[in-house]
């Protein structure tokens, strides 16, 4: 038996590439607004995770494709996910002060500033993904999938539905509809967009969105998990705010207990399609990847 993959090693090794690809395209010699390139590097250095690009680079190499093949998709949704923080910080959202440990965006450069810096980031973003190197019509399909992802029908519709139940009731339905489109989207994108990548068939692209949208619920109940139980320090952020703005979770309507059951029983759904996606040459980082997720402390 092979060993179990080391999951935050295969993150470490990745993230400085994903990094030093994300920085070619925010140059200082770029003709950008000083202020403004400084206010988006400012949010893409900040520390984040890179889940997502690392699930993108994770999907094409289970199809048999190397990172080079997506590191411009990797890097559009790291941009794509950054702005939609940007955002979702500024006042007229979740008015969040520290975003990993660091003030947020508008705290440094204003409001406007910020709004600025998002706005640019998601331009850049599609910049990117039509700057890659792969066949023509895979680029195409790869661009309408993260404009699907990350617009009306996927993130932003999400925070929409997400502020219009704030202090509301909410059903485990809609509670599921916010969190797969807000949080679970841009996830599913980046499995989508590296098997995409790589030529997927209709079939193994099926099990592999299954497998995505299961590890992206997954991943925002453990974030509600976190937000009602973990630390600031620990998480590098403000934790009791989604009770404080009354804002729909799963602890909130099945408290603690049920909720971490069902991110366990989402991880086994995501594992049972991953098994069953024929065209995947390589299943171990993405079935370590699922249990990464559902087990994060932060």
């Amino acid at each position: 038996m092979s060993a179990k993959p080391d999951i935050r090693n295969y993150m470490k090794t990745l993230i400085p590439e994903v990094d030093r690809a994300m920085d070619r395209y925010l140059r200082t010699d770029i003709d950008i607004p000083p202020q403004l390139l400084e206010a988006m590097r400012y949010s893409v250095f900040a520390g984040g995770k890179r889940l997502r690009p690392v699930l993108v680079i994770a999907a094409t190499e289970a199809l048999g494709g190397q990172p080079t093949d997506v590191m411009p998709a990797a890097c559009a949704l790291e941009f794509i996910h950054t702005y939609s923080l940007i955002h979702d910080d500024l006042p007229v959202m979740d008015n969040d002060d520290y975003r990993r440990g660091k003030l947020t965006n508008h705290k440094v450069f204003g409001d406007a500033g910020a709004v600025l810096a998002g706005d640019a980031l998601q331009a850049l973003a599609f910049h990117a993904l039509a700057d890659s190197a792969l066949p023509a019509p895979r680029v195409v399909q790869m661009v309408a999938e993260l404009a699907r992802a990350s617009g009306p029908a996927g993130m932003v519709g999400g925070q929409s539905a997400d502020i219009e139940h704030e202090g509301q009731p909410v059903s485990a339905d809609g509670l599921a509809y916010i969190h797969r489109h807000k949080t679970g989207a841009l996830i599913t994108a980046a499995v989508r967009l590296g098997a995409i990548a790589q030529g997927a068939d209709e079939g193994t692209l099926s099990q592999l969105t299954v497998y995505a949208q299961a590890i992206g619920l997954a991943f925002q109940i453990v974030d509600d998990l976190l937000d009602a139980t973990g630390t600031e320090q620990l998480m590098g952020k403000t934790t009791g705010t989604d009770a404080k703005a009354g804002k729909a979770t799963y602890p909130a309507l099945f408290g603690v207990e049920q909720s971490q059951k069902m991110a366990m029983d989402l991880t086994e759904q995501a594992k049972s399609a991953l098994l069953n996606a024929g065209g995947v040459v390589n299943r171990e980082m993405l079935m370590a990847m699922a249990d990464y997720l559902s087990l994060r402390d932060r």
